[in-house]
């Protein structure tokens, strides 16, 4: 291989902002594996956010991109899986395999799709240098005669409409929205863009907790909530501290420390194995490796709200925010009722336009 732009390459990054900026070009916030793909003839590498390749996993996408992208050239995009009309981070999740038949098993039955969204070098030319508008423009014309499962991303420059972006195309499964300076060229690994993702709040039952690497002080807050049958679901974490208040959650939840599992709601889920048809709060797995995931059960008695994002499931997406303790709920009525459910939006819409 042998590109004007080579691998790997850390991805431009955006910080988070709570309105949609003015005066910007705007994406969709697709919610997938941040992919880097760089194409030199027949050899084409998928290069993640994190530097490793995930070529292995998608050799559908591979395929693809031989027959609809441009001989020689650097995009950088998102891999995506969907069912049932919205995007499935679970499905694409599952598709990290180490085994190699089980791959090939899942690119039939789970076939991913790459989304494009900005273009790094194409011939023998970088466009690194080139403002976004520029590259827009390009990328354009270079995926003009693609065809699914390859997608060039919807882009605007009208205010109102990212907005309304922002509201509807959640449904289909997507994150939010992305704003990007048109004059800014291709900074790698910089914040440089912004993201505007969505947030809400829960109250949670807090029945466990684990240890944060660095010695006795609290890692993260393990969150559940009630499903239709009376069950404590594990729905995910809440992990973002100062240190110094680390101390204070760690010595503040000691009273509720139990002994061992045993009467705890999540007393099953103590083994790797976990309990079918329930979410395990801890265990090691392929994501992993031999990240220590033990946890200290806690009587489930106190309640916090937590802010997030989305749900994927019947579990936060992504890491919950703590807000505040909530003394005046009781545990028993913090269910998955309370959550927004966000409004159903064809995916195939977002594809094909918006």
């Amino acid at each position: 291989m042998d590109l004007p732009v080579m691998p790997p390459v850390a991805p431009m990054l955006a910080k988070s902002a709570t309105e949609v900026p003015p005066g910007m070009l705007y994406e969709p916030k697709w919610d997938g594996f941040r992919a880097i793909v760089f194409r030199d003839g027949d050899e084409v590498e998928l290069g993640s956010r994190t530097g490793r390749t995930l070529t292995r996993y998608f050799p559908e996408v591979v395929e693809a991109l031989r027959e609809r992208v441009p001989g020689r050239c650097v995009l950088d995009g998102e891999i995506v899986v969907a069912r049932e009309g919205r995007l499935d981070f679970e499905a694409l999740l599952e598709r990290i395999h180490p085994a190699a038949s089980r791959v090939r098993r899942l690119a039939g039955e789970t076939p991913a799709a790459f989304v494009a969204f900005d273009l790094l070098a194409l011939g023998d030319s970088s466009l690194m240098d080139a403002p976004q508008a520029e590259r827009r423009q390009r990328l354009e014309q270079a995926l003009a005669g693609s065809t699914p499962p390859v997608h060039l991303t919807s882009v605007t420059d009208d205010l109102e409409l990212a907005r309304e972006w922002f509201a509807r195309f959640e449904g289909a499964g997507l994150d939010g929205v992305v704003a990007k300076p048109p004059d800014l060229p291709y900074r790698p690994g910089a914040r440089a863009m912004v993201k505007v993702k969505h947030e809400r709040t829960a109250d949670c039952v807090v029945a466990g907790m684990r240890q944060h690497k660095s010695g006795p002080v609290l890692g993260s807050l393990l969150l559940g909530l009630h499903d239709a049958t009376g069950r404590l679901q594990h729905v995910g974490v809440a992990a973002s501290f100062p240190m110094a208040r680390r101390r204070e959650l760690w010595a503040e939840l000691e009273p509720l420390r139990m002994e061992s599992a045993r009467g705890h709601p999540w007393q099953e889920w103590a083994s790797e194995e976990g309990q079918a048809g329930g979410r395990l709060p801890g265990g090691p797995s392929r994501w992993t490796g031999g990240k220590d995931l033990s946890w200290v059960p806690l009587r489930p008695e106190r309640v916090v709200e937590v802010g997030y994002d989305h749900m994927q499931g019947d579990r936060f997406r992504h890491t919950a925010q703590f807000r505040r303790w909530r003394p005046d709920r009781a545990p028993e009525s913090c269910t998955y009722a309370q959550l927004e459910e966000p409004v159903g939006y064809d995916l195939d819409r977002v594809l094909g336009g918006g």
